[in-house]
C-alpha cells in the first residue's frame, strides 16, 4: 500500500481507506482514528548549539509548535504521536521558555499524546502530557523512530533519518526540500523542526531499509510532489 497523498496542507479530501495520508506539512493522517503523526521535533536544538558556542537565533522551537498547532487544527486530531526526538536532548524540557511551554501544553491539552522513544530523547519532561511507548501500531502499520531493515515483514513508518530529495527544477535550478520516502511497506518521514538538516535521500544509509530504491513525496508549497528514484540526484 503506498500512502495517500494530500493535495495541500490541510486535511485529506474524502480519504476511501484508513492509510496513512502524507500531507505537505511533512506531517502524516490517519483518519480512521483521527491521529496525527510527526517525527524529529527536536525541540531546543537551537539553544542546544548556543550553548556549544554557535549562537542560533533562539526562535526554532516556537516556530515548530506553531506549526504544529497547525496541523493539529487543520486536521482535527484527537491523537498526536510523535515519532521520536521529539526533544534534542534530555534537558530540552528545562531550557524551553516558559511561554512556548505554555503554549504547547495548551496544544496538547485533551488529546492523547503518544511519544516514542528516539535516540536524543530517551528521558522526556515530567510535564509533558501522554504517554512514551517504543513504538505504535495504528492500522497495520508499525510506527517507531529508527527504520528497520527491508528484510523485516510487515508495514512500517519511521523518522529518524530525515530524508530530503535533491532534484532539478523545469528551469534547471537545482532544488533541495524535505521529503517523505516511501515503497510499498515503507515510509520515512521527514524531520519536522524547524532546524532540523536532513540526509540526502541517494544516501546509502537509505538503501538497507528498502528493497528497491524509494520514491520521494518532496514537501511543496502547500503540494506533494511525487518524484521517482531515477530522478533524484545526490549532493
Amino acid at each position: 500500500m503506498k500512502p495517500q497523498t494530500a493535495p495541500s496542507a490541510g486535511p485529506p479530501v474524502q480519504p476511501s481507506q484508513d492509510g496513512p495520508q502524507a500531507r505537505a506539512d511533512g506531517t502524516l493522517w490517519f483518519e480512521a482514528s483521527a491521529t496525527l503523526v510527526v517525527s524529529d521535533l527536536h525541540f531546543e536544538k537551537g539553544s542546544a548549539f548556543a550553548r556549544r558556542g554557535s549562537l542560533l537565533p533562539p526562535y526554532d522551537t516556537a516556530e515548530t509548535v506553531r506549526r504544529l498547532a497547525l496541523a493539529l487544527e487543520e486536521t482535527g486530531a484527537r491523537r498526536l504521536v510523535s515519532l521520536g526526538d521529539s526533544f534534542h536532548d534530555v534537558t530540552a524540557g528545562q531550557r524551553m521558555a516558559a511561554p512556548v511551554r505554555g503554549q504547547l501544553l495548551e496544544l496538547l491539552a485533551g488529546r492523547t499524546c503518544i511519544w516514542v522513544e528516539g535516540n536524543h530523547d530517551p528521558l522526556l519532561p515530567g510535564w509533558l502530557p501522554g504517554v512514551r511507548l517504543d513504538s505504535i501500531e495504528i492500522a497495520g502499520w508499525t510506527l517507531r523512530h529508527e527504520p528497520s531493515p527491508a528484510d523485516r515483514p510487515g508495514r512500517e513508518i519511521a523518522g529518524h533519518l530525515h530524508p530530503c530529495a535533491k532534484v532539478a527544477g523545469r528551469s534547471g535550478r537545482r532544488v533541495r526540500r524535505r521529503c517523505f520516502a516511501v515503497s510499498e511497506a515503507r515510509i520515512i518521514m521527514p524531520a519536522f523542526g524547524a532546524f532540523t538538516g536532513g540526509l540526502n535521500l541517494c544516501d546509502p544509509a537509505f538503501a538497507v531499509h528498502f528493497s528497491a530504491p524509494p520514491a520521494a513525496l518532496v514537501l511543496g508549497d502547500g503540494r506533494l510532489h511525487r518524484i521517482g528514484p531515477g530522478q533524484l540526484l545526490p549532493d
